[in-house]
């Protein structure tokens, strides 16, 4: 799996289901009602504090990657919190709410036509003056489900505020990355930004 792959390059790797996520009950799932962005993000810190009193970490060179909710959550963690997270791999994230048009989105969130504060609050648009840490973003140019605007409105914010990121558009690719020789550069790719981005050699 990929995260053994990380594992296998040198990194610690810590995989984190925060609240929000099935599988432990409806108070936890909904601990995320209105607000998609507090809750999953003090989980991923938590936990991250958690290792660290197990294992030795350094907790100066941490870096998060995700994909499509996980690449939100990415963005956000380098947006919000740059104390904790020193870079950040975003693939497919969904950026702004109201341009993600499933019914996920308003069973946590509601109608943007009624409230349309929750969206904001967790829209990651408005912090893009915030950013301060290393940020890739990849998105496929075919995706259906995240649409490539969601990656394309976040870089013009950034750029408008100043802010160096990097884009990895993916031609032809949907939401995942389906073809084996694409996904492995992918990977490599990722590997080259991380180890650049948190001023790591491959023998640390």
């Amino acid at each position: 799996c990929t995260s053994q792959w990380f594992a296998d390059q040198g990194f610690a790797v810590i995989v984190t289901d925060g609240r929000g996520t099935p599988g432990r009950g409806s108070v936890w799932e909904r601990a995320v009602h209105l607000d998609l962005a507090t809750a999953p993000l003090e989980d991923q810190v938590d936990a991250l504090h958690a290792a660290a009193e197990e294992f030795p970490l350094d907790l100066t060179r941490v870096a998060i990657r995700g994909w499509s909710f996980g690449g939100y959550l990415a963005a956000l963690a380098v947006l919000r919190r740059p104390d904790v997270f020193h870079a950040a791999v975003a693939g497919a994230p969904v950026t702004e709410w109201r341009l993600y048009d499933t019914h996920y989105t308003e069973r946590y969130l509601g109608d943007p036509t009624v409230d349309a504060v929750p969206y904001a609050a967790t829209s990651l648009l408005p912090l893009a003056d915030e950013l301060t840490r290393p940020l890739l973003l990849v998105h496929g140019l075919a995706d259906d489900n995240v649409v490539a605007a969601h990656t394309l409105q976040l870089s013009s914010a950034l750029l408008a505020a100043g802010k160096p990121h990097e884009v990895l558009p993916l031609v032809g690719v949907t939401h995942m990355t389906p073809q084996e020789v694409v996904a492995e550069h992918l990977l490599l790719h990722q590997l080259e930004f991380l180890r650049r981005s948190l001023g790591l050699t491959p023998a640390d």
